[in-house]
């Protein structure tokens, strides 16, 4: 199971309304991509990559320069935040 956390959601709000602004249907399929690459982790939870200082795994999505920060609990997948490769995830 795929549990969004609240500020996982904000997160791709913003990043849909942006790109919105300048595209609607990139803004669109973006937000597609992030999902089906989310939802892939139910197949293969531990594909996303770990990194020092980030607690939890990161989902690389170099299609639209995106990283997913999640937890894996069990079979529950804890989507924490979905940010533009260029910014920097909170450290604790």
């Amino acid at each position: 199971m795929i549990l969004w956390e609240e500020e996982s959601l904000n997160d791709r709000e913003k990043i849909f309304e942006f790109l919105y602004d300048f595209n609607p249907d990139v803004a669109e399929r973006t937000d597609n991509i992030i999902e089906a690459k989310v939802e892939s982790l139910l197949e293969h939870p531990l594909k996303g990559v770990q990194r020092d200082g980030i607690r939890g795994r990161l989902l690389i999505i170099p299609e639209v320069s995106m990283s997913v920060s999640y937890w894996v609990e069990g079979s529950i997948i804890r989507i924490m935040r979905v940010l533009h490769q260029k910014q920097k995830f909170p450290t604790d």
